[in-house]
This record gives structure tokens, sequence and C-alpha cells, in this order.
């Protein structure tokens, strides 16, 4: 007997009928005898609608109520599968974080979990009931509902499995695991039966959205074997064959990596690029371009500082594309004028391709060939940026899929 967490997206729990299947794979599971607690997400579009409402009636709604507001999507949720359960005979509660609880810091709308009680689940899992528990949602110190930010029930779900010492985390979804790269782009990307805990970090903070990054993280740090797979199989598909689907994210050593050295290419169609030219070559120049955009919540991604030719350089950084207008205005306005910077240009036209595989750390040759490849296509390379496990260049958007596919295949990755 294993103990094991489910991970509904809002996709599964989309419809009463897709409740209903879900309902019918959890009592598969707990009928084999595991233990199980679930963690499901708002119904498909449920969270939209309540935020939509919430904007109807203020331009800016406090965030406390946004929360307050935004978490009753899940609670329905649960209530609904709890009520799904039961009518199949099976013994199933459901509580929302705060009853766990579930404890967080007061950043409302953006929550990091601090600590989870496992107390009361385990009490219910020794008596043989399901338990199903809110995702995205927590409480903090004072008693306030939290909500850990969009996608949040995936690292829920993970914390409540690394909390419980879980044998297993299964993250259900809309896909059927995680793809060498996106199936729209490359018509043979190949699923992975198997991806480390490091790639699929990479692949997650890079533009893959089959997992929310926080949740990748908490698995790696807590050492929790995760496995993504589809929810929309039959849900009374033979368990043998269900608990071997999807990809399993895992450990480099319980990996076999020597073969693969690249395990996909990764993309991100939401960069912007801003260069500010001839600005003073000196210590801190960094910091007095890059500070006042992190205060104003921007994050900066890759980073370019050219070669001093008379005591001026050019400094490039990339934003997300929906931060572009906002991150040209602090520069133009605040630090063009403080460092005597001759002009600032941007490009909000421009995509991030990257290839990714902890192999490279026993393989030479990765960046030659990945600019041999992207040379022949004739993509020119604006920015480059490395880590030990992907290469990540900076192209025009117009050429994204070309590059993509370029790749995919220079590495045979359409090869089992």
């Amino acid at each position: 007997m294993a103990l094991i967490v489910h991970k509904y997206g809002g996709t599964s729990m989309g419809s009463t009928e897709r409740i209903k299947n879900v309902a019918r794979r959890v009592a598969k599971w707990h009928d084999a005898g595991h233990q199980i607690v679930v963690v499901p997400s708002a119904m498909s579009g449920e969270t939209n609608r309540l935020l939509g409402l919430a904007k109807e009636i203020s331009g800016q709604p406090d965030p406390r109520e946004i929360d307050m507001l935004a978490s009753t999507g899940e609670q329905a949720s649960v209530a609904l599968l709890a009520i799904a359960l039961q009518s199949i005979g099976k013994d199933a509660v459901s509580y929302t974080g705060w009853q766990v609880p579930i404890v967080t810091d007061s950043a409302y709308t953006k929550a990091r979990i601090q600590s989870i009680d496992d107390a009361k689940v385990k009490k219910d899992l020794n008596a043989g009931r399901i338990v199903i528990i809110t995702g995205f949602q927590g409480m903090d110190d004072a008693g306030n509902i939290t909500t850990l930010g969009r996608g949040g029930s995936d690292t829920s779900a993970v914390a409540v499995a690394a909390a419980l010492k879980a044998d297993e985390c299964l993250i259900y979804t809309d896909v059927d695991g995680v793809y060498t790269t996106d199936p729209r782009v490359v018509s043979d990307a190949r699923r992975l039966k198997t991806v480390t805990f490091e790639e699929m970090l990479e692949m997650a903070s890079l533009g893959s959205k089959v997992l929310q990054i926080r949740s990748v993280e908490f698995a790696g740090n807590y050492r929790m074997p995760t496995r993504v797979l589809s929810s929309l199989t039959d849900p009374m598909i033979p368990l043998e064959e269900e608990a071997q689907s999807g990809t399993l994210i895992s450990f480099e050593e319980d990996t076999h990596m020597e073969q693969a050295t690249i395990t996909g290419i990764a993309f991100s169609r939401d960069e912007a690029k801003i260069t500010i030219r001839g600005v003073p070559d000196k210590p801190g120049i960094a910091f007095q371009i890059l500070g006042p955009v992190a205060e104003a919540n921007v994050e900066v991604d890759m980073i370019i500082q050219n070669i001093s030719v008379d005591g001026k350089t050019d400094f490039t950084f990339t934003v997300p594309r929906g931060d572009y207008d906002k991150s040209m205005k602090i520069i133009d306005d605040g630090v063009k004028p403080s460092l005597g910077a001759s002009d600032v240009v941007g490009d909000n036209k421009v995509s991030k391709v990257s290839v990714v595989g902890v192999g490279m750390r026993s393989h030479v040759g990765i960046a030659s060939q990945m600019f041999r490849t992207l040379s022949e296509e004739g993509i020119n390379i604006q920015m480059i940026s490395t880590s030990e496990i992907k290469i990540s260049v900076l192209i025009d958007e117009k050429y994204m899929e070309l590059a993509v596919r370029a790749l995919h295949k220079a590495f045979g990755l359409e090869k089992d």
C-alpha cells in the first residue's frame, strides 16, 4: 500500500461528467489499497470568471478580497468531488487549505507555503477515507485566506505530497506527459518517459506550460517523485498501465542519461529586448540600470554588456513582453538621463529558443551544433545565455518555429 497524491487541473474538473470521471479514477486507486489525497483546481474558467466580476466592480480591487474571492473556485471543486465519490460508495472528506491548515506568508495573490499540518489528514487516511484538499490556497498567521498565484494548485499538490511523505505525486492534466518540444510546433515531438527535475525546471522556466515552475522547485527540493499524465483517458484503464504512463520527473541518478545528450527544445514567445547605449563603463553600472527595473517587479532574464569604447558601453537585457512598455518608460524617463546615456532602443518581437539536457555535462560540441544548425537556416542570433544544462538564444520571433523544428531534427529528438 502506498500513499499517493492526485492533482487534477481545471480541464479535468471542467464539468460534472468530468468530475464523475475523476471520482471513478480516484476510487480505482483507492480500491487497489492505496491511501489517496486529491488536490483539484477550480473548474475550468471559474477563476477567470470570478476575477472578471471583481474588475467589473473595481479597477483596483483589494488583494486580500481578491484572494477571498478566488479561493471559492477550489472550494466548490473539492465539495463536488467529495459528493461524487460518496455517490459511488466511497468515504471521502473535503478540506479547504485553512482547515488543514496550510500556512503561508501574507503576500496576497502570490503567497508562499511555510508549513503544512499533516495530523488531520493522516488521521482520515488511517481511517480509510479519501481526503480532498483545495489547491492554490492557504492561510496566513493572522487567519486570512491567501492564494499562491496562477497555477498554484500544482504547487499545493507537491507540497502536500512532501508534507505527507507520499510515495508519488500524480499530476493529471489535459496532456499525456512532457514532450521533447511542443507537438503543435513539431509534429514528431516525442513524449519523454523520464526527465530529471533539473531539466523540467529549465523547461518550465523557458516556456513549457506543462507544470508550474514553483511546483517543480518544490518537487526537486523535497525529492518527491512526480508524474505528469493525462486525465482524459478512460478512468478505468488498468491501474498497472496507468501507473507507468505519462512522464516521470525524477532524479538524475535514477535515469539513464549517458546516451541522451539533449532532452528537449524549449521556447518562449513572451520576450522583449531593451538596449541602453553609451552608458559609462564603471563599477555599479549594471545595478544603476537594472535596480529601478527590479523595483518595478520586472524580471530580467538575459543580459549582455558590450566591450568598452572610450569609456562608454552598451547594455542589453531582456524582460517579459508584457513588461516591455513599463520597462522602456523606466529606462527612458529615469535611467537614461541619470546616466547620460546616448540612446535607448527596444524590440518586442523577439523569442527565446533553448536546448536542454543534463547529458550536456558529459558531451562537448552542443553549442557548436546548435549555432551551426541556426546558421544553416539563416537565423541570426541576437543574444546567448548558458547554464550547465541549457543553452538559450534570442532570435527574431518570425524564425522561432523554424528554429525549434531545425534543432529538434538536428539533435535527433524524434528518435526513441
